[in-house]
């Protein structure tokens, strides 16, 4: 049953004229993984779109359920910690800090994205 939705095809690449409405079909895909045919809905589509997400899954939804656990699979994430780059206090970060960008501690970071502060310190 077709789906109607405000907002771009995410196939088509065109921006639709103002007011109108899209009208979205069921799809077959192939999945990159099993090469087994699944149905893109026309709900999905009006999801994705509503997302701002331009690409068709690559996977089944099978297929998806699995590389998902695959990645949460990979053990409790490794924090580093480094230097603030505006306050000098500890950070405690997700990534391996590198020399040639500023790490921030959490309230500094805050501020940063606000765009209450914009000196950095390189240390």
């Amino acid at each position: 049953m077709p789906t109607r939705s405000r907002g771009p095809q995410p196939s088509s690449g065109r921006e639709p004229e103002e007011g109108l409405e899209r009208v979205y079909q069921d799809r077959s895909l192939s999945c990159r993984d099993c090469a087994e045919e699944f149905t893109f809905s026309a709900g999905e589509q009006a999801f994705f779109a509503s997302k701002g997400l331009t690409n068709d899954p690559q996977r089944c939804p099978s297929c998806r359920a699995i590389a998902k656990r695959a990645r949460s699979n990979e053990g409790p994430r490794e924090f580093h910690a480094a230097i603030c780059g505006a306050c000098g206090g500890q950070a405690i970060v997700p990534f391996a800090p590198r020399n040639d960008r500023p790490v921030y501690c959490s309230s500094c970071f805050d501020k940063v994205r606000a765009g209450t502060l914009t000196a950095t310190v390189t240390v």
